[in-house]
């Protein structure tokens, strides 16, 4: 179980980012969007009511799921993987492979579905991605996908559902 400090909450730290990224356009924007959400008033005991607790600690403390323990990672239907969380579409299933990793991958995200930053844990320098919607962390992505992105989303499956089209 992780230890969090209320001052140095992920919640505050991404509340400081966007305050501090306020004289750039698209983040005022982005936080504008947030701050007006629904999804900024749930609070963790709420977030612990909605989901399992390997989802929580996936999607609100930056947790990572064991490999090959999905249900999704045989999932070939046609259809969406949404955020478990908020339920935004975040890949098509077409664009889902077998990276063998052990989670599910996708070389291709819906536009405008994710957010970024920069996850220093571990010793390594990787880029973390989180539904845009409802900021629930999603997984990890890395430039060792297939053609024709070159990009490997690596998704928690406890953070994700399917819709079958």
């Amino acid at each position: 179980m992780r230890t969090q400090f209320p001052d140095l909450s992920r919640r505050r730290l991404i509340s400081s980012a966007f305050a501090l990224a306020a004289a750039a356009p698209g983040l005022a924007l982005a936080a504008d969007a947030y701050a007006n959400s629904p999804w900024r008033k749930v609070a963790p005991d709420e977030w612990r009511k909605r989901l399992s607790p390997m989802s929580f600690a996936v999607m609100r403390e930056e947790g990572t799921e064991r490999p090959g323990t999905s249900p999704l990672l045989g999932e070939h239907r046609k259809g969406v993987f949404a955020c478990l969380g908020c339920s935004l579409p975040l890949f098509k299933s077409d664009w889902k492979f077998e990276s063998g990793t052990g989670w599910p991958s996708f070389f291709r995200s819906i536009p405008g579905a994710l957010g970024t930053k920069t996850d220093t844990t571990l010793g390594m320098r990787r880029t973390e991605y989180h539904c845009a919607q409802c900021l629930s962390h999603q997984g990890h992505v890395f430039n060792d996908g297939p053609p024709p992105t070159g990009l490997r989303y690596c998704n928690n499956g406890v953070a994700l559902k399917f819709v079958a089209a």
